[in-house]
C-alpha cells in the first residue's frame, strides 16, 4: 500500500478568505516503510502572509518572492499524490486548502483531492485512541517517545516526517525487530537476523517420578478427593 504523509503551511487559516498554501511537504510510505521519496516545495501565494502565521512557521513574504506559484507545481504535485492514501493531521484543514488551490488551476479540470486520493485523518484517529487528551503533534510525540526537539517552528516537510513516525507508532508500534541489543556507531539500532539454536544441542533431560514419589502423589489426591468430593486430576 502506498501512503503519502502530508503537511502544508499557509498564509492564514481560511481559504474562503483568500488565504493560500505557501509550503507543501510529503514523505512516501510503501507497506509501512519510508521509501526516502519526498515532495517538498515553497510557493509564492501572490498575497501577504498574516503575521500570526509567520510566527507559527517563520516563512516570510520576502522569502517567497522568487518561488513558483501553485499553478506551476500543480501537475507534479497531483502526480505525486495520485492513487495514494494521504495521511494528514487535521485533514479537513489541509484538504480544504488543497481543493481551493486545485480549483484555481484550469488545467486540473475541476478535480478535487478526493478524486485522486483517499484521506486518513490522524487527529481523528488519535482522538479515538486517546479520548479526552491532547492530541496535537507535540503531545503525540511526547506520548510515543518520538524526539521532536529540532521542531522549533512548524515546517511542512519536517512535520510530515514527524507525523510519519507518529502514525507508524499509533498503528503498529515497533516497525523493526531488534532482539540483539546492539547499536550502530551512530546510535541507531542494528537489526540482526534471529539466530535459531540447533535442536540437537542442549536437549532437556526428562526426570521421571520415582515409585515412592508417585505413591505420595496418589495419597495427596486421595486427600483432595476426600475433602472436596472429587478430584479433577483423576477425571
Amino acid at each position: 500500500m502506498r501512503q503519502i504523509v502530508l503537511d502544508t503551511e499557509t498564509t492564514g487559516i481560511d481559504p474562503r478568505q483568500g488565504h493560500r498554501i505557501i509550503e507543501i511537504g510529503c514523505v512516501e510510505l510503501v507497506n509501512r516503510r519510508l521509501t526516502g521519496n519526498t515532495f517538498h516545495v515553497y510557493i509564492n501565494p501572490q498575497r501577504l502572509i498574516e503575521q500570526e502565521a509567520i510566527e507559527v512557521h517563520g516563512i516570510t513574504n520576502e522569502y517567497l518572492l522568487d518561488k513558483p506559484v501553485f499553478a506551476d507545481i500543480a501537475a507534479d504535485f497531483a502526480q505525486f499524490i495520485n492513487g495514494a492514501q494521504l495521511v494528514i493531521h487535521n485533514a479537513p484543514f489541509d484538504v480544504g486548502f488543497m481543493d481551493h488551490e486545485f480549483d484555481r488551476v484550469a488545467s486540473m479540470g475541476g478535480k478535487k483531492t478526493a478524486d485522486m486520493c483517499t484521506v486518513l485523518d490522524t487527529l481523528e484517529m488519535a482522538r479515538q485512541i486517546h479520548p479526552g487528551q491532547k492530541n496535537n503533534l507535540d503531545a503525540l510525540c511526547k506520548r510515543y517517545g518520538i524526539d521532536n526537539s529540532h521542531r522549533e517552528l512548524h515546517g511542512a516537510l519536517l512535520d510530515s516526517e514527524i507525523l510519519a513516525d507518529v502514525y507508524l507508532m499509533m498503528t503498529g508500534g515497533q516497525t523493526a525487530l531488534n532482539l540483539s541489543g546492539k547499536s550502530n556507531s551512530d546510535g541507531g539500532s542494528q537489526v540482526e537476523p534471529i539466530r535459531r539454536l540447533d535442536p540437537s544441542l542442549n536437549q532437556l533431560k526428562v526426570l521421571r517420578a520415582t515409585a515412592d514419589e508417585l505413591a505420595e502423589h496418589e495419597k495427596r489426591l486421595d486427600l483432595v478427593a476426600k475433602e472436596g468430593g472429587s478430584c479433577l486430576w483423576r477425571e
